[in-house]
């Protein structure tokens, strides 16, 4: 028997049938900003396409069924395979069709870098797993163009708009992804610790074959076409292709150990591989692997800023939608001042956070000026230390608006939370995020005279004052500075979203935050920043997410 015991009331309904792109002003502003308005069009049909329930249940499912491994088939026969679920692939599909894997270096002019990051920050909102292999197939291209017969083979497989989710010889496909594999079980972040050895398979130097020995304990999408892998020859550490298939047709003897049972990612899969005399093609100069992969490094890191931008986005936007629907006490939550509050907080956090990786997009397409590669050589990974801190402890907050609604497991916010602390782990932790933005301010003292300069040109008092503390800090001993790292690069970043929101948000927006983030009477805490009234709280909230 069944009976009513209740009505269904104070429920929110799915935040679903909206344009990521029409709903975000920050993207459009800074299209125009960057010259990078020529791709609205586009980007606009990606914004309604990605809030569909189709497109949001593609995310759900990726996440659901996860990535399982094949290592042989039913006759007893070695195949490796790693199988997912259709909506990866219809995922990878999305991603590809709008070129987010490679559209800078396909399509180049003004604004392309700024363009890609635009896209390819909407649909990390959707789903993150699937940025992985999309990551680092666009962060090999620059590497592989470099090796002009190599790249001659697989230019137009790169470049293509098509997903092609086949395991077959590159040779064989329309399109192929890339991956690394550069740590092993003994190092980590510490590759030059590295064992796996490679010995020439007849010549030896840059573009010959090699049979690799050894393994990698982090090996990123194991179904990509193929991966640049570090290996050991008599040289030194050097960088090598080594595709899936070798050029015979034969399966190259990379053996899928086990798959990461990983916290979040889930979607995405992340393996243990041995190399038993696996076929690769020496890249770059031998024994110059580490500066050969830390070019893609760069790349990825700034991809790990926009992913842990686009989760606290997404964060926001669900915990703006939920208390503009759930009431308590009588009034929507929205209506609330402490819940507003806090929310305006959360927003002026996003905001200064996309105008920042949208900054740094700019500056790997820009001119070659000493600024700007002062911009991107120390505030790439500043950010990438700050911005993926940050986005766990946002997520966090985000997730506790919605209650116990937000904690389970048919919330989206439980997947975003659980994504939230890999962008700080991957591609470098935070403390080697820090000691890369020492090293840089130690190669280049002139161009961080020039980056400061540029923050104090900004002529706020507070950012001007922080400046001041920033070359005081400077002129530490080394060990000093090494272990005020952290406090010097959350400086570096503070300063240079208060500078980006001064140029770009509304004055009483960037004051705002300015009053917040550098006082030191605020917590650290969302909701303890400087706001007064209600109205300014509305104001912010409605530029986050129109209502």
């Amino acid at each position: 028997m069944q009976w009513q015991t209740h009505e269904i009331s104070n429920q929110v309904p799915e935040l679903q049938h909206y344009n990521l792109f029409h709903s975000d002003s920050l993207l459009q502003n800074a299209l125009q900003h960057y010259k990078a308005d020529w791709h609205t069009a586009s980007l606009e049909n990606f914004g309604a396409e990605l809030g569909k329930p189709e497109t949001l249940l593609l995310g759900e499912q990726a996440n659901r069924y996860r990535p399982e491994l094949r290592t042989h088939d039913r006759t007893g026969k070695r195949i490796d395979v790693v199988d997912f679920h259709p909506s990866w692939h219809q995922l990878l599909g999305m991603l590809r069709s709008q070129g987010l894997q490679a559209l800078p270096w396909s399509h180049p002019r003004t604004g392309a870098q700024v363009a890609r990051a635009a896209g390819y920050y909407m649909q990390a909102q959707i789903e993150s797993g699937s940025l992985c292999p999309t990551t680092m197939t666009f962060a090999a291209i620059p590497v592989l163009q470099k090796e002009a017969a190599l790249f001659a083979q697989l230019r137009e497989k790169l470049y293509a708009t098509r997903h092609d989710p086949r395991d077959l010889p590159i040779q064989d496909k329309h399109a192929i992804m890339i991956g690394m594999g550069m740590t092993e079980k003994q190092g980590g972040s510490d590759v030059r610790t590295n064992t796996t050895l490679a010995r020439p398979c007849d010549a030896s130097g840059r573009g010959e074959a090699y049979l690799l020995t050894g393994h990698k304990w982090f090996f990123s999408a194991p179904m990509c076409d193929a991966h640049l892998v570090l290996a050991r020859t008599e040289a030194g550490l050097s960088c090598f292709f080594v595709p899936r298939w070798k050029p015979d047709g034969s399966k190259n003897s990379v053996q899928i150990q086990r798959l990461k049972d990983k916290l979040g990612n889930q979607s995405n899969s992340s393996s243990e591989v041995e190399f038993q005399d696996a076929y690769g093609i020496l890249i770059g100069t031998e024994g110059r692997g580490i500066p050969t992969i830390i070019e893609m490094a760069s790349l990825t890191r700034l991809d790990c800023v926009i992913g842990s931008a686009a989760l606290m986005r997404q964060a926001l936007i669900q915990a703006i939608h939920h208390a503009r629907h759930r009431s308590a006490f009588g009034r929507l939550l929205a209506e609330q001042p402490l819940m507003a509050h806090t929310l305006a907080d959360l927003a002026l956090e996003s905001e200064a956070v996309g105008w920042l990786m949208l900054q740094l997009a700019s500056v790997v397409e820009g001119e070659e000026s000493p600024l700007n590669q002062a911009w991107r050589r120390i505030m790439t990974p500043a950010a990438k230390f700050w911005v993926c801190k940050r986005a766990i402890e946002f997520t966090g907050e985000c997730m506790e608006v919605m209650g116990g609604n937000g904690y389970v497991e048919t919330s989206i916010m439980a997947r975003l939370y659980r994504e939230a602390p890999v962008n700080s782990i991957w591609e470098g932790s935070g403390n080697v995020m820090c000691l890369d933005v020492l090293r840089a301010i130690g190669r280049d003292p002139e161009g961080t005279q020039l980056l400061l300069a540029d923050f104090a040109a900004c002529g706020h008092p507070a950012v001007r004052q922080l400046v001041l503390e920033l070359q005081v800090e400077l002129l530490a001993p080394a060990e000093t500075r090494e272990l005020q790292a952290r406090r010097l690069v959350q400086k570096l970043v503070l300063a240079a979203q208060s500078v980006l929101l001064i140029r770009h948000a509304p004055q009483d927006f960037a004051e705002t935050f300015i009053s917040s983030r550098l006082n030191t009477d605020s917590g650290r805490i969302y909701g303890s920043s400087i706001i007064n009234d209600m109205s300014t709280c509305q104001k912010i909230l409605q530029r986050a997410f129109p209502a």
